[in-house]
């Protein structure tokens, strides 16, 4: 017999609702058989999937995310950083050291794009694709990753003599995988297009495609850059090259006057920027 803990009358087996008072019954775990109380979504023995009351069903598991990857378009920005005469840095050094300078150079741009919101996608060698817009999307994700491009390329100059970056940064449509393990998240013509571009920027600075200088041009100074034929690709890309941030995020306090560039104390600028991020934390 079955007790409803409502009323506490006793109902045959095999009711899923008290013949008294209506409320859920105590419910047998089609796996396993166990006996589970009412309300309960999965078996406490074995975490099968219990059979709820009508319609409870598609208002509770309407909040549970879904286990499986989904596949969307979304306007995203995606940023590609390597370290510049890799091969010939690595070629002169042990390769204790050269694991070494990878982990750190790793750990810096994790730091760096967590920073502004972005998402590592993967490490390839030496270079870091990262993206913006996906899984979480902001309105001001192409400036995020300029932002984190030019943070970056000036940070690895702290890893070392004769050591630096490069970066490219693209934003437009892609097809993303929300959930995806063991895959890339993000695929499409611009991942190849930012991998690309990246690899004709010299070495310390950063270099943007058309639609992330307009989306971005509010808060950071931009020159052009020329248009370049990149590999695979059949028309030529109109490039930007970012120079240093003029605003806060979105623009904020810009001045409306020609702001003279900081020379000369990059040390104490990103000294100061890595203080200030260390003390939010």
């Amino acid at each position: 017999m079955l007790v409803c803990t409502s009323c506490r009358i006793e109902n045959p087996p095999g009711k899923r609702f008290c013949g008294d008072c209506g409320a859920p019954l105590a419910s047998a775990c089609p796996t396993c058989g166990a006996t589970n109380p009412p309300g309960k979504r999965f078996c406490g023995d074995c975490g099968t999937v219990l059979a709820a009351p009508p319609g409870a069903a598609s208002r509770e598991m309407a909040h549970v995310p879904s286990p499986f990857p989904v596949a969307e378009r979304r306007l995203v920005s995606v940023l590609f950083a390597d370290l510049v005469g890799f091969t010939t840095l690595a070629e002169g050094r042990d390769a204790e050291d050269t694991r070494e300078l990878l982990s750190r150079y790793f750990d810096l741009a994790r730091d760096v794009i967590g920073r502004y919101g972005g998402t590592v996608e993967k490490f390839i060698g030496d270079a870091v694709m990262a993206v913006w817009g996906a899984p979480i999307a902001h309105e001001d994700d192409a400036e995020r990753a300029v932002r984190a491009g030019l943070d970056l390329v000036g940070a690895v100059r702290t890893l070392g003599p004769g050591i630096d970056a490069r970066a490219g940064v693209l934003t437009g449509e892609a097809a993303v995988t929300i959930g995806a393990t063991d895959q890339g998240m993000v695929a499409g013509d611009i991942v190849n297009t930012a991998s690309r571009l990246q690899s004709i920027a010299a070495p310390g600075t950063v270099l943007v495609g058309e639609a992330t200088e307009r989306a971005a041009a509010r808060a950071i100074a931009f020159e052009p850059a020329g248009e370049h034929v990149l590999k695979g690709k059949t028309l030529p890309v109109v490039a930007w090259r970012a120079l240093r941030v003029i605003a806060q995020i979105g623009g904020r306090n810009r001045s409306d006057t020609l702001e003279a560039p900081f020379v000369g104390r990059d040390d104490e600028l990103r000294l100061i920027k890595d203080l200030f991020h260390a003390t939010t934390r």
